[in-house]
């Protein structure tokens, strides 16, 4: 009777631990838990709006937009990671992409949702309106992106390595020569009238939210397959992972985030479109933040997209620092990309996230020499005796 008691004591204490440590934000629904998490970053986002209005600074306006370029650029080179590190393609398309989502949604704003918001008073309401549409505006070029993306994807990704990277260049150089010759979306003179309603708070609310898309993606089912591709596609194949399949959702997912990212590059000021902007040079930029960041590393593409956005304005000061005042940007720009390429290959980060190349925890580093990788080869350490 003692012993069956003890032991029922036991499991209420075990279960009340249990429930203890279940209790707070980890206790909660997810769908709660995530709510709960979406308002207090949109509250971090309208304090930080207002507040970098508010700063004294002079020349905060400047300052404002690299931030805000930050945001954009955060958001193309986290799609494309999608596709060139999680799925392991090489595409070399996505500033096309991203120029379909600019101009589809600036389209929309033009010649439907920006005279409709005209009709209501200025005020309150006009300002909802604005804030309202340009969601609406931005998700569809999102949308005909991915359209584009399918497109694209589906014929083309049967092919590999250089041949898939030579059919997407093709691709976004196919975009830029269509939009030369719409007239009605401006061609060779470029697509201007465009409603400047792109702010800080809408460019980090959609950068937000593709790295939280990015992230669950690549822990969910479909981001294991992705890996699968990535690692051998021929035994993933083996494995029954229908691999074209899993490319064309790659291409889908990141070429819809890249159209959100080139409707809020269109909506945010001076609200200027020219075809010279989607060159196969933004891509190319897009991809140096990938490959700086490390290909696969959510983190690393955040971290390089804001070094590779600040480092050509921080240079310009060299400038005037230069016999004739020639500017050495690009120069030293490409330099240090060289340099790192030498030294790092596998970016700053490599495949790892942010949070795994800080230190460990203490009772996670290995007490026995074994464990460290002291043996000179497996034999040896699986005969080495413990360590007293």
């Amino acid at each position: 009777m003692a012993f069956a008691f003890h032991n029922s004591h036991s499991k209420f204490e075990i279960r009340n631990s249990k429930l203890g440590r279940e209790s707070g934000v980890k206790g909660l629904p997810w769908w709660l838990r995530d709510l709960l998490f979406l308002a207090i970053y949109i509250g971090v986002l309208v304090g930080l709006s207002y507040g970098l209005e508010a700063i004294p600074i002079q020349g905060m306006a400047y300052y404002n937009r690299i931030i805000v370029m930050m945001g954009i650029n955060i958001t193309l080179a986290v799609s494309l990671n999608i596709i060139n590190g999680h799925a392991g393609q090489f595409s070399l398309g996505h500033a096309g992409f991203m120029a379909v989502g600019a101009y589809f949604a600036a389209f929309l704003s033009v010649y439907y949702l920006g005279p409709y918001v005209d009709k209501f008073p200025a005020g309150t309401q006009q300002w909802l309106m604005q804030n309202l549409l340009l969601v609406v505006a931005v998700l569809f070029g999102g949308t005909f992106a991915a359209v584009a993306g399918y497109v694209v994807g589906l014929p083309s990704l049967r092919l590999r390595g250089d041949y898939l990277a030579i059919v997407t260049l093709g691709f976004g150089e196919i975009i830029r020569v269509l939009i030369l010759n719409i007239d009605k979306i401006g061609g060779a003179r470029g697509f201007s009238g465009i409603p400047a309603w792109t702010n800080f708070f809408w460019v980090f609310f959609f950068c937000g939210l593709t790295i939280i898309i990015s992230n669950r993606l690549v822990k969910s089912s479909v981001g294991r397959a992705f890996l699968a591709v990535r690692e051998d596609q021929i035994a993933a194949e083996a494995m029954g992972v229908d691999t074209t399949k899993y490319k064309v959702k790659a291409f889908i997912i990141g070429s819809f985030l890249a159209g959100v990212a080139g409707g809020l590059f269109a909506h945010y000021t001076p609200a200027y479109l020219n075809p010279t902007m989607f060159t196969f040079i933004k891509s190319f930029e897009v991809i140096a933040m990938v490959v700086l960041g490390g290909l696969g590393s959510i983190t690393g593409s955040i971290v390089s997209a804001i070094i590779l956005t600040a480092l050509p304005e921080a240079l310009r000061y060299v400038k005037d620092y230069m016999p004739g005042g020639k500017d050495p940007r690009m120069v030293v720009y490409s330099i240090m990309l060289i340099v790192l390429m030498l030294t790092r290959p596998q970016g700053l980060f490599g495949r790892r996230e942010l949070w795994d190349v800080l230190a460990r925890r203490k009772d996670t580093i290995p007490k026995d020499k074994r464990d460290e990788g002291d043996a000179d080869s497996k034999t040896s350490r699986d005969a080495a005796p413990p360590v007293t």
